[in-house]
């Protein structure tokens, strides 16, 4: 993106901002956990009254990898809280329908995330970028966030991926190291998440909905 594209203001917010209040606003969160790089934290807490924020948050440093950062948020998760909810702040459009029902499968199967069922045609290429067989679709998702998990899960899925020095892109990547189901939880609404300039005019369309 050329900046830090949390803080790209869309719709008059940064777009951190737009995820931190939707979270917030939740009935069903109680508390909100930002892991964010220790040169950071003045930035969110600078933020934060803009936001009318009704929620406790808290602002913990992320870890040398992904699965470091998620050990250290849920660290800091108060004592008693079953179900947590793990977020990329870049995507900001989340629906409330989706976020609940993603926390509901959590607590009923122990692990779920959402996503959308694949539409385009897919295709494999050789290293020469020509076609070299069709992906059958039926069966495959796009993973998006939130992923809900008992609280327990997710710490022993994270812990199992330290101990073994694996590299997972997700945390229900980790839950497959540890044998523990996830249920998919399709979403409401479009749910993109900012990774180039050309996804801003969709997102902010999006909020402005």
């Amino acid at each position: 993106m050329g900046s830090d594209k949390l803080f790209l203001e869309v719709g008059g917010l940064p777009v951190v901002g737009h995820t931190w209040k939707r979270f917030d606003a939740l009935p069903a969160i109680e508390e909100v956990v930002l892991v964010v790089r220790p040169d950071n934290h003045s930035a969110f807490d600078e933020l934060a009254p803009r936001l009318g924020l009704k929620r406790p948050y808290t602002l913990v440093g992320g870890g040398a990898e992904r699965q470091d950062s998620v050990l250290n948020g849920l660290k800091a998760v108060p004592a008693g809280v079953e179900i947590v909810a793990i977020h990329d702040g870049a995507r900001p459009c989340t629906d409330e329908q989706t976020i609940t029902d993603t926390l509901s499968a959590a607590e009923k199967h122990g692990a779920a995330v959402a996503a959308s069922p694949v539409v385009d045609t897919l295709k494999q290429a050789g290293g020469d970028l020509t076609i070299s067989r069709n992906v059958d679709r039926t069966h495959l998702w796009a993973v998006q966030t939130p992923q809900a998990f008992r609280r327990e899960i997710i710490f022993e899925a994270m812990s199992a991926v330290r101990d073994q020095n694996a590299a997972v892109t997700d945390d229900t990547a980790a839950c497959e190291l540890i044998g523990q189901e996830v249920i998919l939880v399709s979403s409401h609404a479009l749910n993109p998440k900012v990774t180039t300039p050309a996804d801003l005019p969709l997102v902010e369309f999006l909020l402005s909905q």
